[in-house]
């Protein structure tokens, strides 16, 4: 410990590098939520504690703002948790190896969890400190927001009174969030038939590639290496009866896949057709991803001689019209508002379990009609080659408020510290403020975050100076006092 404590603010990064020492991704969040608890209890701060794990503490106002309204402080407890091929880490019981590089904060090899842990710090620097000044504090911090919002969806809040509140899980300093994309996941599952063949098996990746958050850089022009396997299978297929033996790719269905890899065979005398397919194919792709990919390549990591258990021609075609003729990516734009993406599709993670082949994809919207028709679609083409669903983590979109006391007090704020207005922007990438709207009626909220970079990826960072920037007008915010 102490790593990074140094750091200013002192006692946001001090925070940070307690959760960070806690493995806190999707669906291991006991740990974390038991130590906000601890957090609470030992400052003699009113808690709650659900069965999900959801945790609000609830801290009484500073001297002189008892008659202000109460605030909440939103954010959420799991990361993404990704690391580099090779890297050794266990992320479901090992902390995080934090790094400094210039002005950023990172993790060695493996996602840093800046998204959503930096809210979770500035809350409880704000509920640890004596000379913050501040109305009644509410803070929520909520579980599994990155594997469908089940935490959002579940929790209660009758117990708070606030009915404005400071989402902390933007990522880009000076930008004010006031809506979002709402979505949901499909779960798909086809069952494949295998025969024995005798010849070859090669380990084939597509890697190399950025990847990137689902929402927040499905505008870039990445590619989905899950995506892309059914599009080499069918490219090699055209010069030869290959088959898929096995396949993976992906950790987070709202993560773009950096890399995948699968099990391809060939008999003998296609061995030469596969190879030179193999070399085709990463030509076409370094010259259409020179730009949003640079680094994207098609690896052979071995070939074996043998007799293999591998896909029958049919399900091989039924993987390979999954993966390449599923739509992917971005599937319509706003007519609203100019750059912003309306509707996306994602193919975060590939994998095969007892000969079933599962695919989990991302579906996001700002407009539920079109939410739907994109579900619909998938669901359909599962069906077409003879797969289920199961649709989850659905959540509704955030809408735009037109009149918002809160908005107007944080661009006024901006202004006063920094000499220049603040972005109003809608983001594509989904948050959790609809769905805590829907629980609090009347609910006036802005996003807010610091700077970050490649969340979701190993290559995650967190802007130390835009830190300290957002937590002094985050204080300025809770300090000024309505009129």
């Amino acid at each position: 410990m102490g790593k990074i404590s140094q750091l200013e603010p002192k006692e946001v990064f001090h925070f940070f590098e307690e959760i960070s020492q806690i493995p806190h991704g999707s669906g291991n969040v006991e740990q974390i939520s038991d130590y906000l608890v601890d957090f609470a209890k030992a400052r003699n701060l009113e808690y709650v504690q659900d069965e999900l794990k959801n945790v609000v503490i609830i801290k009484e106002a500073s001297a002189g703002y008892e008659s202000q309204e109460p605030i909440l402080l939103q954010g959420h407890m799991d990361m993404v948790a990704v690391k580099k091929p090779g890297c050794t880490k266990d992320m479901t019981k090992e902390g995080l190896d934090l790094e400094v590089d210039g002005d950023y904060l990172l993790a060695r090899d493996t996602t840093l969890g800046g998204d959503d842990g930096i809210a979770v710090a500035y809350a409880l620097a704000i509920l640890d400190s004596d000379s913050c000044e501040h109305p009644r504090l509410e803070v929520i911090i909520t579980v599994d927001e990155e594997t469908g919002m089940e935490g959002a969806n579940g929790i209660d809040l009758s117990m708070c009174r606030g009915r404005r509140m400071l989402n902390l899980d933007n990522e880009e300093e000076g930008v004010l969030l006031t809506s979002c994309a709402g979505g949901a996941r499909v779960h798909g599952r086809v069952k494949v038939e295998t025969q024995k063949l005798q010849g070859y098996r090669y380990q084939v990746g597509v890697e190399g590639l950025l990847g990137g958050h689902s929402g927040a850089e499905i505008d870039k022009g990445r590619a989905n290496a899950n995506a892309m396997l059914g599009r080499l299978i069918h490219f090699c297929r055209k010069n030869g009866d290959f088959r898929f033996m096995d396949m993976a790719g992906g950790s987070a269905d709202n993560a773009i896949p950096s890399a995948s890899h699968a099990q391809i065979f060939a008999c003998e005398k296609e061995c030469a057709a596969l190879e030179e397919s193999l070399k085709s194919f990463e030509e076409i792709l370094r010259r259409e991803f020179s730009v949003t990919d640079p680094g994207i390549s098609i690896t052979v990591a071995g070939k074996e001689q043998g007799e293999w258990e591998a896909f029958t021609k049919e399900s091989t075609k039924k993987a390979e019209m999954l993966l390449f003729m599923m739509p992917n990516g971005i599937q319509a734009m706003s007519a609203d508002i100019k750059g912003l993406v309306q509707t996306s599709l994602n193919l975060g993670i590939l994998k095969m379990a007892d000969g079933v082949l599962e695919l989990d994809y991302s579906v996001r919207s700002s407009v539920m009609s079109e939410k739907q028709m994109i579900i619909d679609k998938v669901c359909l083409l599962l069906e077409s080659q003879g797969g289920t669903y199961e649709i989850s983590g659905d959540y509704p979109a955030w809408e735009y408020r037109q009149d918002s006391a809160l908005r107007d007090k944080m661009v006024e704020i901006y202004e006063e510290m920094f000499g220049k207005k603040p972005r109003i922007e809608a983001i594509h990438a989904g948050l959790e403020c609809g769905i805590l709207a829907g629980k609090l009626p009347g609910l006036d909220c802005v996003s807010i975050g610091p700077d970050m970079k490649d969340i979701h990826t190993p290559e995650e960072r967190l802007s130390i100076s835009s830190t300290k920037r957002v937590w002094d007008y985050v204080l300025a915010v809770l300090k000024k006092k309505d009129n």
